[in-house]
């Protein structure tokens, strides 16, 4: 037996109706139809193949995070600002550039959550719009496995025809 695909992620939303609006508004989720469950309301939101699952508790935990690949990250990042939602405290820095290229930038839903968005090639960002990218080996030496390290196991031309619906 192997897992064969993340099938969905549970996050807490103390206001439950706040967070669906946050989702929906930012990343374009839909909310779809959710079981009731005994002991707390649910809403359940599709992104893509897979589901975002939000429980009306409280508690976020500092680093517990799930991560977003977004259609174009320029509009995220002025909309994060615009919201003033990023966080730049829990990885110490907003916006990092990977050994492999790739692009990270963190920031909390309302209920407190950590939401990392990410994108897979830094050289296709306008550094005009996204001007505090860090590269994380400035940050942190990297070693040759740290080198190799890569956030998309395929090829950036097969995220960008999946970005443009060809894939």
């Amino acid at each position: 037996m192997r897992a064969i695909r993340l099938n969905h992620v549970a996050i807490c939303a103390p206001d439950l109706e706040a967070s669906v609006a946050f989702y929906c508004e930012l990343f374009g989720m839909e909310r779809v139809p959710a079981p009731r469950f005994p002991s707390q309301p649910v809403a359940w939101l599709r992104i893509g193949a897979q589901q975002l699952h939000l429980f009306e508790r409280v508690g976020a935990p500092t680093y517990h995070h799930f991560a977003i690949d977004v259609d174009d990250f320029e509009a995220a990042y002025l909309k994060v600002h615009e919201l003033e939602i990023r966080d730049d405290d829990t990885f110490m820095g907003g916006v990092f550039e990977l050994p492999g290229g790739e692009v990270q930038m963190y920031l909390r839903d309302p209920a407190g959550n950590l939401i990392e968005v990410n994108w897979p090639d830094v050289s296709t960002l306008d550094r005009g719009v996204v001007t505090d990218i860090v590269r994380l080996d400035h940050l942190v030496p990297q070693d040759a496995t740290a080198q190799s390290a890569r956030l998309y196991p395929v090829s950036h031309d097969a995220l960008k025809s999946e970005r443009l619906g060809k894939g």
